[in-house]
């Protein structure tokens, strides 16, 4: 596709001819914004769409940022109260250094800015190799196609096949999961205190620390930020997602009908609750609706998630039994991880589907 005209099209069009027009480029978002749009593609449109206009006032409100170095008492205490209140928080003083964090976002920018016929190389809708590089690994399912580009990765327990890893971020990405597991260990092992569970490894034992993909996303700027979406909104369906991103800020958390802004932070983690914590917390710790706007600024907004899942897929999970009682019984019954995963993918990315089917 050599040209944005075979896209740009009116109210009667093939909206999966188009989509596939599109997807089988290879371009990105990204090459669309290199093309000069003016406005966007149609199947970026989002119908009944919310999102605000670029000059709204935001909410004053923003999620908690907690100093990780205090004493454990203390620390314990504000992730507790973050978690069951908002299910998202910032970490600062987490003894990652801010050239590992700039690092691997630069590594990432580096990738998403290479010469369009370098990049398409990756370009492709296939994990089998651990790694792929696409516009929305839900774009053929979902209602509306979303302004971003996405390299995703599965690092664990299976590696990728490294040969698929583009090399401009290979060694940020290498370096990055090794920070990220101890952060996710204290991380985990401090949540179980927060829920007076005797063992403070019980998550860790139940191998949530085991199976990790991550997710780079490069937002480009958009012409019609109003009109479209850089992330929809939904929550995650894992254990814990640990979060880094650049000066462009867009994510925002839902909490009660408001949408409050993650400021960005420089050398922050943001941490948020998934679906499946909140399951076997049994409702003590919540996993909320988040999205990110369309980026209405000329440089990117870029951010890298390593999403947290158990590694056991045939175990049952649910709601943790010391923490039920004939008083506080379960809310939830008990699956497999892997029929969980299979229901996720099996639909758009779209709010909090999960957790309200298997509610009792």
């Amino acid at each position: 596709m050599s040209t944005t005209k075979e896209i740009d099209t009116g109210p009667k069009y093939d909206r999966l001819k188009h989509l596939k027009e599109f997807d089988e480029s290879k371009i990105g978002v990204k090459g669309l914004v290199d093309r000069g749009l003016s406005t966007i593609p149609s199947f970026f449109v989002h119908p009944d769409s919310s999102f605000p206009p670029t000059n709204s006032t935001r909410s004053r409100h923003t999620i908690p940022v907690i100093d990780f170095s205090c004493p454990r008492e203390i620390l314990v205490q504000h992730i507790r109260e973050s978690a069951s209140s908002f299910g998202f928080f910032q970490i600062i003083d987490h003894g990652i250094p801010l050239e590992t964090i700039n690092h691997l976002l630069n590594s990432v920018t580096s990738f998403n800015e290479l010469p369009e016929s370098e990049k398409m190389k990756y370009y492709s809708r296939d994990m089998s190799h651990g790694a792929a590089f696409s516009t929305n690994f839900d774009l053929y399912k979902s209602k509306a196609a979303s302004w971003r580009d996405t390299l995703q990765l599965r690092l664990a327990p299976t590696p990728p096949d490294w040969d698929h890893v583009p090399s401009a971020c290979k060694e940020a990405i290498i370096n990055w999961d090794k920070g990220v597991l101890a952060i996710g260990e204290k991380l985990l092992g401090l949540l179980c205190e927060g829920l007076g569970l005797r063992n403070i490894d019980v998550l860790k034992e139940m191998s949530c620390l085991e199976a990790r993909i991550m997710a780079s996303h490069y937002y480009p700027y958009c012409p019609q930020p109003e009109l479209t979406a850089g992330l929809t909104s939904h929550s995650d369906p894992g254990v814990l997602t640990v979060l880094v991103q650049n000066e462009i800020p867009g994510l925002q958390v839902k909490v009660g009908e408001e949408w409050l802004d993650v400021e960005p932070v420089e050398g922050a983690i943001v941490i948020n609750i998934g679906d499946i914590l909140q399951i076997m917390s049994n409702d003590r710790y919540i996993s909320v609706e988040h999205r990110v706007l369309a980026n209405p600024c000329k440089e990117p907004r870029v951010s890298v998630a390593v999403f947290f899942n158990p590694s056991l897929r045939d175990k049952m999970f649910g709601p943790l039994s010391e923490l039920l009682s004939d008083a506080k019984p379960a809310h939830y019954q008990h699956f497999t991880f892997a029929e969980y995963m299979k229901r996720f993918f099996s639909k758009e990315l779209d709010g909090k589907t999960l957790t309200n089917y298997y509610r009792l």
